[in-house]
């Protein structure tokens, strides 16, 4: 039998009969080891410890000390133990698919009765049995013949239409869970046993069309979550009871910042309150990016398909695109528009007017851009997820020995605005080139050199993402972590070399001949909508007093304090403080109680004794307790503190 070499992440190498299993290498070195194993890593992929290794590689051995190999395993094996447990426990449900996904897994049966809160307690008592049981999983590969004829034979339709989507040339492979099969191309574990019974959670269940298409059958989802321990699981837990106090839909209500509407699905009515944190931001954003460079610009919102054409959003992104038909006049067609989903053609546009010369790049121009996108009703998302939306969009022009220098500058732009919107927590993913893309292996050297040169010159370190970059160029992704730990991936910049040569975009260079601008699409929010809906959860509704939409409640305790109540007031508008007074009829507690609630951030409490004294009884949100202060000190204290952090000294 032929060798082959094995070489270890300690850089020896070892010969091995072609063919030998990550099990039985691991069996070789020790046997502690090969009771610890779980998984292996050849030449980089995720390899079961079951499937034969036929050439010379580089291996290590997972164990479940390897965090990322482990959790993958653990849901995914639990993703098979819960459609076992299903149709074990309901008898005809037909199994579809179920992948990894964030903290667990999902699986999609089709199942005419729906499933309930006392199913999901009864599956997961079976799983836990299953577990408990210390099953045998195995694997197969299968002739493509043998795969149809048993899912045929077994009545498992969405099984056989798997198998015809895999193209021609793959392996068939089977997996079993003791004697329970699933189509799956793996890697597992070694038996149920590995997978820890305390440490997962069943969720929820949802609908999900299947495959995504809303033509196809209505199925049900159910998530699950998992973990390596119990521990792990409970913190987890902690943090969606967390999640939910905060969320921004919850607190969007009790703010009265917006709402929701099916008249309008997808897009968000703004209330004063909603608006005035909006404007706050955007206001922010338009002195930052006038003071880094940026010029900005407003492009038209519903645009003739003949531009999504040449930019290849037509072709490529059409079902994401509302679509407005025209009859004008005398016109033996209609005109055929798109609302623009993004705004990057038509800045092109605005390029494109004049000659450009290389001593007008980089050009920064950036656009508040409303843009339309058509999103499925179940992924809507209070205003998360949403169908209208405003970037804070902007693109860079600049030529490619340009690209290090602009990337710095705007990681270094980036991490000022993060600092001051209170996220002193994120990381940088830097993804690079996927097998299928255009320009030279040269072109792909450089500017991914260029991209991690720059974040390293801006002083951050970052994260390689393998063949996660765009067809036409590498990009970075800014994911922030906010007060509970959640991750958001907010910020981009992508290179891009493709949309400039698709709409002609030139300028002149210094040798006198045209060139083409690469173009470096950047976002720092992403969408004003989402990133409040962000900033409302991550501060709990509290936030900073200049975004606060109401920053100080004046409140009379008794009647004959009103005219007081109105004269601080006007003092506290007079120095640009958002301020309401409420001189209703009710008791001071009820007053304080509902303000508290609707989240503002300082509520003055004020009787005859203040008005006497000319002072305010100050009572900070989350405070529970008061300070008497003169009323000019305070103006002054608050004045300072609402001042958006870019307009201090």
């Amino acid at each position: 039998m032929s060798q082959i070499s094995l070489t270890f992440p300690d850089g020896n190498s070892r010969d091995y009969d072609a063919g030998v299993t990550p099990a039985e290498v691991a069996a070789s070195i020790a046997p502690s080891l090969a009771k610890k194993a779980i998984s292996a890593q050849v030449n980089g992929a995720h390899w079961d410890l079951q499937w034969p290794i036929q050439e010379d590689a580089q291996i290590a051995i997972n164990t479940m000390q390897d965090d990322g190999p482990a959790l993958e395993l653990i849901r995914h094996d639990l993703a098979h133990i819960m459609a076992r447990a299903v149709q074990e426990l309901y008898p005809g449900v037909k199994v579809t698919i179920g992948p990894v996904r964030d903290n667990g897994w999902f699986y999609d049966f089709d199942r005419e009765e729906p499933f309930t809160p006392e199913d999901l307690g009864a599956i997961e008592k079976k799983m836990r049995e299953i577990i408990n049981a210390r099953d045998a999983i195995k694997t197969e590969v299968w002739s493509r013949k043998h795969a149809i004829d048993h899912y045929l034979a077994t009545e498992e339709p969405y099984k056989v239409e798997l198998i015809n989507r895999i193209p021609q040339g793959e392996d068939i492979r089977m997996y079993w869970h003791g004697n329970w099969q699933d189509l799956c191309r793996g890697p597992h574990l070694q038996h149920t046993g590995q997978v820890p019974a305390d440490a997962f959670k069943l969720t929820h269940v949802a609908g999900a069309y299947w495959l995504g298409d809303s033509s196809r059958p209505m199925l049900q989802r159910i998530y699950g979550v998992a973990f390596k321990t119990k521990k792990d699981l409970n913190a987890w837990v902690t943090m969606m009871e967390e999640a939910a106090k905060r969320d921004h839909r919850k607190l969007g209500r009790e703010m009265d910042l917006f709402h929701m509407q099916e008249e309008a699905p997808g897009q968000i009515f703004w209330h004063p309150n909603g608006w005035t944190i909006y404007t706050a931001l955007q206001d922010y954003m338009r002195r930052k990016q006038r003071d880094d460079g940026y010029v900005e610009v407003n492009t038209p919102q519903v645009v003739n398909r003949k531009l999504w054409e040449a930019s290849g959003h037509w072709e490529n992104y059409q079902e994401n695109m509302f679509i407005v038909e025209v009859d004008e006049d005398h016109a033996r067609e209609k005109t055929v528009n798109a609302l623009k989903p993004m705004n990057c053609p038509c800045h092109v546009q605005i390029f494109n007017q004049g000659v450009k010369s290389y001593r007008d790049l980089p050009l920064r121009m950036a656009e508040f851009g409303s843009c339309a996108r058509y999103e499925p009703s179940g992924a809507l998302h209070g205003i998360m997820r949403v169908r209208g939306f405003t970037q804070d969009d902007a693109h860079i022009f600049c030529t490619e020995d340009q690209i290090e220098a602009e990337t710095e500058k705007f990681i270094k732009f980036l991490s000022g605005i993060y600092d001051d919107l209170g996220f002193t927590d994120w990381r940088i993913k830097l993804s690079t080139r996927p097998e299928k893309r255009i320009g030279s292996d040269e072109s792909w050297d450089y500017t991914e050199a260029a991209l991690g040169n720059a974040c390293k010159a801006a002083g951050y370190d970052y994260e390689i993402f393998e063949g996660e970059g765009a067809f036409y160029g590498p990009k970075l992704e800014f994911v922030l972590t906010d007060a509970i730990g959640r991750d958001w991936q907010c910020g981009t910049l992508q290179v891009d070399t493709n949309l400039p040569e698709r709409l002609d975009a030139e300028f002149v260079g210094s040798d006198g001949e045209r060139h083409r601008p690469v173009m470096l699409h950047r976002a720092v929010l992403g969408s004003f909508e989402r990133f409040i809906g962000m900033l409302i959860e991550n501060f709990a509704g509290k936030m900073p007093l200049w975004l606060a939409p109401r920053q100080v409640v004046v409140a009379s305790i008794v009647s004959d304090a009103d005219d007081y109540v109105l004269e601080v007031t006007s003092k506290l508008r007079a120095a640009g403080i958002r301020a309401e007074a409420d001189t209703r009829n009710e008791k001071i507690n009820y007053k304080v109680r509902e303000h508290s609630l609707g989240k503002v951030p300082y509520i003055f409490a004020i009787g005859m004794k203040e008005v006497e004294e000319r002072t305010v009884s100050v009572r900070k949100l989350g405070d529970t307790r008061t300070s008497t202060v003169a009323i000019d000190e305070i103006v002054e204290q608050l004045t300072t503190e609402s001042t958006p952090p870019d307009l201090r000294g």
